[in-house]
């Protein structure tokens, strides 16, 4: 469940957190963080800097939660998912306490998406190939 001593925020906390961190990191640098599924290559451009850069799994964690909770928000704001507690099998599935659910009652866990693009790298992990790959969309989810 994320790293020793870091809270995961809860499921009514995501939207709020996500809102701080797009707040936090568009002040500095003129970043397109706006929700949209565009935007999801900004992602994947900031996790492979951090990767490229040289940050451990512990120092990038805090900006890694960040980006999950933003990833997560676009998934809410554009695919008509909604953030959930995961029970104790998804935590146990997952590593998080916290995910999606998709309006056909999927769950995804976009922290672990986020986590995972920092670990592993590479296209397979891409945030934007995520949404286009992402099953249980609503289908009148906004365009990018």
């Amino acid at each position: 469940m994320g790293e020793p001593g870091e809270r995961i925020p809860y499921a009514n906390e995501m939207r709020p957190s996500a809102a701080a961190f797009v707040a936090r990191v568009t002040a500095r640098n003129r970043l397109p963080l706006d929700y949209s599924v565009a935007s999801l290559r900004v992602v994947d451009f900031l996790v492979d800097g951090l990767r490229k850069g040289g940050a451990d799994r512990e120092r990038a964690s805090g900006t890694l939660l960040g980006l999950g909770a933003y990833v997560g928000e676009v998934l809410v704001r554009r695919a008509g998912a909604a953030w959930v507690d995961f029970d104790a099998d998804q935590r146990a599935y997952f590593g998080q306490s916290v995910g999606v659910r998709m309006p056909d009652g999927r769950v995804w866990n976009p922290l672990g998406k986020v986590r995972n693009r920092f670990e592993v790298g590479g296209p397979e992990e891409s945030l934007q190939t995520f949404w286009l790959t992402l099953h249980g969309r609503a289908r009148r989810s906004a365009a990018a």
